[in-house]
């Protein structure tokens, strides 16, 4: 992959974390016309998310390996949530996005 792709395929990733997306959703946000553009498909190729049947049709979710491939860029925290339906609740956060660049331990 090259440099732009993988910093898309990990925007893509880290935006599926923050909550399962429907795939229509997903497929409509990140499709492209560009061949050389395959987001969604390298995400899947590489095993990073994954297509889930739910009631309200297929959903994306994140995978162990894009759980990772989250972490090895800093971009993934797990924070434990009381929600029943999902078990834990993901937080993603770069430094950039913190005051003074450093992330929050």
């Amino acid at each position: 992959m090259t440099g732009t792709t993988d910093a898309l395929v990990l925007d893509l990733v880290e935006w599926v974390a923050r909550e399962p997306r429907l795939y229509s959703d997903v497929i409509e946000t990140w499709r492209t016309s560009c061949p050389r553009l395959t987001i969604w498909e390298d995400a899947v190729d590489r095993g990073y998310v994954a297509r889930r049947p739910t009631v309200e049709g297929l959903r994306v979710t994140v995978t162990e390996g894009g759980e990772q491939f989250l972490r090895a860029h800093g971009r993934f925290e797990f924070h434990r949530a009381g929600s029943a339906s999902r078990g834990w609740m993901i937080s993603t956060m770069r430094s950039a996005d913190v005051p003074g660049g450093k992330k929050p331990r």
